[in-house]
């Protein structure tokens, strides 16, 4: 048997079938949303969201929880359910297009991350069941989602690891029929970021309605915004000093030491550069600030705004009724892939040249000569020959098969098994092989008066490698193609993930009590999780410098559970006040850590029909995933504050604290434990039956993670390591003259503490017109979402920060004190009109920045405004994103929550049959 439980997997899952073959909590019910009449009537009627594993109205659950539904969807006419979620204020958009620019982990994917506190602490379901995709909404095609219900406190004894921060449940249309065919285009004010789509459903029943097939997918291609310069500050900023003790951020700070065409650094040439025909010329660099500069430039010069990405999905499902009973099998399958220019190779932009090169003129040589000089620096960004292209794909494919039913006074159960394979190619092409650079760097002149490799230059042995073509780094577009594919590769990562989940739940009432029956949910689950990492053979071999892919993984866990949930009722005066309590539990054990338990107790009570209370402690757990387990080699580049300056802020020539490309590696660990977190939530829903309608929810969170497993920023090393911490000195690499930070190597460990605090804000109000007038028709529909994060705390054992109100670069874990959208739309049976305002509050660019002068930036309000008109079987819809095209704030790399995109058009069209 292997060390993963493979080998009785079968027996387990048909065991677990056999003795739980009716179990089940029925799935979320369908909610039409096609028109505001369907969503009045969805908002008046009891839909059944995923804060409990019992059924209840969404604001009648202990934990809070909010239903993004079809206009949200719709709203913004987003590439992927990421990024409507990100819209929501709940959200960090921690991942996007715009924020993976420097990191090759994060191109082409769609996660989410609730609260902040990392996208592993969401437990993201598709329709309440675990996918291997998952936390890649790049997989889930939005043409076939229902709603998404997201639980905003701890729900580990629910759902299971993971669910700390909450829970995202995507529900999936079941009930399709006909056939609907779309398509869609859009593209910024500016006349790039281009983006279309094409989207298609059928669905229809059979045996007399017993039975139903549907079946959908979706393309979508985006190109992303090369040119980060078509955007205003996003032209290279940077942080400079200004005076002794006072920074200031600014825009166009440029290396001071390297190029494209390169410069001269030392020696008699310093200050030179090369023409295209290896002529020299006075270096137009940046002035004493670092800033501005003919020839000068920066590594954002050669990045993205943000980065394309195409994806393609399709969803099918069958289901067939029987008895009291649903059969169903369904299946999907998913690929998204991006491929760009990502940025030019790091590894060699600062080279030593030999005076006697023979690709320098003769005058160059004898200057060099008379001066005494036998070599010079030279600094180049080979743009022209050696920028790297991030190529990656990943392939989902994943099938399930279940059944859900009832039987007897109410009972309901359900039983599912699915088994999911991800893949993904990750490649870096046009990365320069060292030792071939090397020696294609070092030129000479053989007996023949030829250019060669010096290494193939002596008359006296063979060639010692005949492959070897020269470089001639003098002037751009010099490097000929034979030296190009002698020194360059591909780094290469191939991974495959594999999941089978099965589980299987009961819920019903088991007898009455005094106020009412008691409710209880139990049920089992278990999943074996695989994931296996290899690289190319360049990269097994060490060639490159950075080695990015520079470890293999094997690993795997399973772990078996079983969960409980009961709902008391306490009290049941009616028209008065309404008491129930709310228990679960789950215990799991998993195979690398042993066995652990999750808890939660809640309560409501509903006053007069019209007020609920609400309240809920939890204690949730998230287990390590494989790549914390076992030692993926990770790496990411990107801005950091060094903290620990002393001794070289204004005495050492050329040092810098806020250096603007740190890379930083992390890595694995086998002997890690599952997080702890304890979650109290506390709040109220108004729904008044004077005002039919109107919804209104406030509620306090406090989430706290012991134990949590984190990777240590460059950032917060450099803060331990100032602080006297040994370990952390050892983990960083400074520049050896400017001592100016340049690695962080760090690893996954059980030592972080995060805390959150803050208030949730809900308020919905939806008004058929009819009920003004009966002449009237359509809905008026208004919501607000808002949170305010009071406290946003990271303690990694050797630094605390607190970073509630910090809003500038996205490298950093800044959330803003508030954050909010208030929507107001109007639809009726062929026409429909909404307007949505995001706002974004102000607070500091990074409050551990005392001495930058203007490190305030202020609240951001971004208008968007979509229109739906249907004529007979065509929609045709539009929107405006950004519509006043509200520019970011001054920043370094990009924002998590600022749009950098501006004004953004999209047009479609949609025919059903």
């Amino acid at each position: 048997m292997s060390k993963f439980g493979n080998a009785s997997r079968s027996g387990s899952i048909i065991a677990l079938a056999i003795a739980l073959a009716h179990a089940s909590t029925a799935l979320a019910q369908t909610v039409p949303a096609d028109t505001a009449e369907a969503e009045a009537e969805a908002a008046s009627s009891d839909i059944v969201v995923t804060g409990s594993r019992i059924e209840r109205a969404g604001f009648d659950q202990p934990t809070p929880t909010t239903v993004v539904g079809a206009a949200e969807i719709r709203q913004g006419a987003r590439a992927n359910l990421s990024q409507v979620l990100n819209d929501q204020p709940q959200f960090r958009p921690t991942t996007t297009p715009a924020t993976s620019i420097g990191n090759t982990t994060g191109s082409g994917a769609a996660p989410v991350d609730l609260r902040g506190l990392g996208q592993a602490r969401t437990l993201t379901l598709l329709n309440g069941r675990r996918f291997v995709g998952e936390n890649n909404l790049n997989f889930v095609p939005i043409g076939l989602v229902e709603r998404l219900e997201v639980v905003t406190g701890g729900a580990s004894a629910a759902w299971g690891s993971g669910a700390v921060a909450g829970v995202v449940n995507i529900i999936l249309k079941d009930k399709l029929e006909g056939i609907t065919l779309g398509a869609q285009s859009g593209v910024s004010s500016r006349g790039d970021g281009q983006r279309y789509g094409f989207d298609g459903s059928f669905g229809t029943h059979f045996a007399g309605g017993n039975g139903h097939f549907m079946i959908g997918a979706e393309y979508l291609d985006d190109k992303g915004i090369p040119d980060r310069h078509s955007r205003q500050n996003l032209n290279s900023p940077g942080i400079v000093t200004i005076r002794p003790g006072v920074t200031q951020l600014v825009e166009d700070v440029n290396y001071t030491d390297r190029s494209h065409a390169g410069v001269i650094t030392t020696g008699v040439l310093r200050g030179q550069t090369f023409n295209q025909d290896g002529s020299l010329r006075a270096w137009s660099g940046p002035n004493a600030l670092g800033v501005g500069g003919a020839d000068a430039v920066n590594l954002y010069d050669d990045i993205y705004a943000a980065t394309p990405f195409k994806r393609v999905n399709v969803y099918g499902r069958l289901s067939y009724d029987v008895g009291g009973a649903t059969l169903w099998v369904d299946g999907s399958y998913g690929r998204a892939s991006t491929n760009y220019p990502f940025f030019p190779d790091l590894g060699q932009q600062i080279l030593t040249i030999s005076a006697t090169n023979p690709f320098l003129s003769q005058s160059i040589r004898t200057r060099l000569a008379n001066a005494g000089e036998n070599s010079f620096t030279f600094g180049r960004i080979f743009k022209d020959s050696f920028t790297w292209v991030f190529d990656s794909m990943r392939e989902n494919k994943e099938g399930a098969i279940g059944i859900d039913g009832k039987f007897g006074n109410g009972w309901k159960y359900h039983a599912h098994f699915s088994h999911g394979e991800l893949f993904q190619n990750a490649q870096l092409k046009n990365s320069i092989i060292t030792a071939n650079f090397a020696k294609a760097i070092n030129a000479a002149t053989n007996t023949s008066g030829q250019i060669v490799c010096a290494v193939n230059a002596d008359a006296i042995s063979t060639n010692d490698d005949p492959a070897c073509a020269p470089i001639n780094p003098f002037g751009e577009n010099n490097i000929s193609k034979a030296a190009h594919d002698y020194v360059t590769g591909t780094q290469q990562s191939l991974t495959t993930t594999k999941l089978d989940s099965a589980g299987a739940s009961l819920q019903g009432d088991l007898f009455n009590l005094w106020a009412g029956p008691l409710t209880v949910a139990v049920g089992a689950e278990a999943r074996w999780e695989e994931q296996t990492q290899s690289r190319g053979a360049l990269s097994r071999a060490g060639a490159f410098a950075p080695n990015v892919y520079s470890s293999d993984l094997n690993g795997g866990f399973n772990v078996k559970e079983g969960f409980a949930e009961a709902a008391l009722p306490l009290l049941d005066a009616k028209d008065v006040a309404k008491v129930d309590f709310n228990a679960a539990a789950r215990y799991s054990h998993y195979s690398t850590s042993g066995g652990i338990w999750a808890w939660k107790l809640g309560g409501t009570a509903r006053l007069f029909n019209d007020v609920l209370l609400r309240v809920t402690r939890s204690r949730d757990i998230r287990s390590a995933n494989i790549t914390e387990l076992f030692a993926t080699q990770r790496i990411n580049i990107g801005p950091q504050v060094d903290l620990d300056t002393a001794g070289r802020l204004g005495v050492i020539p050329g040092y810098t604290n806020t250096p603007a490309e740190v890379t930083t590696f992390s890595g694995g660990n086998p002997n890690l434990v599952p997080e702890i977190s304890t979650t109290f939530t506390a709040g109220a829903t108004f729904s008044p039956s004077f005002f039919k309608g109107f919804n209104l929810s406030v509620d306090y969170y406090d989430i706290k993670i012991e134990g949590a497993i984190t990777t240590l920023t460059a950032s917060n090393l450099t803060l331990a390591c100032k602080n006297g911490s040994a370990s952390a000195c050892a983990r960083l690499v400074r520049d050896p003259v400017t001592q100016t930070l340049k690695t962080a190597f760090a690893n996954a460990q059980n030592i972080a503490t995060f805390q959150t605090r803050g208030v949730d804000v809900e308020a919905s109000y939806t008004l058929p017109l009819a009920n003004v007038s009966s002449t009237m028709g359509g809905t008026l529909r208004m919501r607000a979402l808002a949170t305010y994060i009071d406290t946003f705390i990271q303690d990694t054992g050797l630094a605390r920060v607190d970073t509630a109100g910090d809003v500038g670069d996205s490298a950093s874990l800044g959330v803003p004190h508030w954050r909010g959208t208030f929507s107001l739309g109007y639809q009726d049976r062929t026409f429909g009109v909404d307007a949505r305002a995001r706002y974004v509050g102000g607070g500091s660019y990074n409050h551990l920045l005392t001495t930058l002068v203007n490190n305030h930036i202020g609240a951001k309000t971004y208008i968007d405004l979509g229109m739906q008109v249907k004529v007979d079987k065509f929609t045709l819809f539009g929107n405006v994103n950004n519509l006043f095209d509200v520019k970011p704030p001054l920043i370094t790399t990009g924002s998590a929550y600022h749009d950098i995109v501006g004004t953004y058009f999209t047009a479609g069209a949609r025919i059903a049959f």
